[in-house]
């Protein structure tokens, strides 16, 4: 079962900004700066939206048109 790329674009446009705001201009400039628990957690968000996304996209396809 292969996925069209166009269907990822939604996930593109929501990961690539956060991970770009939050790593490159928010987290540097405040007091969680550098490699700690908050950062990972934030990578851990990121990570889940993918999956979410992913598997959400995987559950869609393989029922079809069931409705």
């Amino acid at each position: 079962m292969k996925l069209k790329l166009k269907l990822y674009w939604p996930l593109i446009a929501f990961v690539l900004p956060s991970a770009i705001i939050g790593y490159c201009y928010i987290i540097p400039g405040s007091c969680i700066a550098g490699i700690n628990s908050y950062t990972i957690g934030y990578a851990a968000t990121l990570v889940g939206a993918c999956l979410t996304y992913w598997s959400g996209l995987r559950l869609g396809a393989s029922q079809g048109d069931a409705s």
